[in-house]
């Protein structure tokens, strides 16, 4: 009987984790806005663009059924339950600063939260598309595309991403996710980019050519 309550938990996927930690995300952004409702066009945007994130997420592995294949590694109960409370719960804390802010949102905190929300949007699938659809056909190193301009550029624009929910909160305590989400990834990357020059012989020559994560710049 432990024997299989074992198994069972190591079934849990990191991708299990994260997929139900979206929802519960949605569910707790609709928490947000029966109990504190919805006054001004700050919360209505926050939903909308935090609610389609969580969706396009789901919606994504639907389409392509291979980008199942990531964040496959077993994590166990403890594993799974950390990741319910940090992705969950703490990465809505823009949200619940954006319900609990009664200030009216200023036009340029849209004009800038909007653009950053889209080309954020449209850089990370584009990678992580060009790189899926790379794989399929046996690709190596994929250094092309998109992924000329930085090394991480999926990294980057899933920051700009959530850039645009802290600037839609209007709050200095929003930016302590993409701030934790931003070290996360430099640790990431770190592990990467000596995984990634021990397995392809070109790697160092793509250093040279590219942005190790904002593109142009760094």
């Amino acid at each position: 009987m432990q024997n299989t309550a074992d198994a069972g938990a190591k079934a849990i996927t990191q991708l299990t984790a994260i997929n139900t930690a979206k929802v519960l995300t949605v569910i707790c952004l609709t928490i947000c806005a029966i109990v504190f409702g919805i006054s001004d066009l700050r919360q209505v945007i926050y939903l909308c663009l935090h609610v389609s994130y969580c969706m396009w997420w789901l919606l994504e592995q639907w389409f392509f059924p291979n980008r199942r294949q990531i964040f496959n590694e077993p994590i166990g109960v403890g594993g799974f339950s950390f990741t319910l409370i940090f992705v969950g719960v703490f990465y809505t804390l823009p949200g619940y600063l954006a319900f609990t802010n009664p200030a009216p949102i200023s036009a340029l905190a849209i004009a800038i939260a909007i653009p950053l929300y889209i080309f954020g949007t449209l850089i990370n699938t584009t990678a992580d598309i060009q790189k899926l659809t790379a794989k399929q056909y046996g690709a190596g190193l994929v250094q092309d595309g998109v992924w000329r301009f930085s090394r991480n550029i999926n990294y980057f624009g899933d920051l700009l991403r959530y850039l645009s929910f802290s600037v839609i909160a209007g709050s200095l305590w929003a930016y302590l996710v993409p701030g934790t989400i931003t070290l996360l990834y430099l640790q990431r990357i770190s592990q990467r980019e000596q995984t990634m020059s021990g397995k392809y012989s070109e790697y160092a020559a793509y250093q040279e050519s590219s942005s190790r994560l904002i593109p142009f710049l760094w």
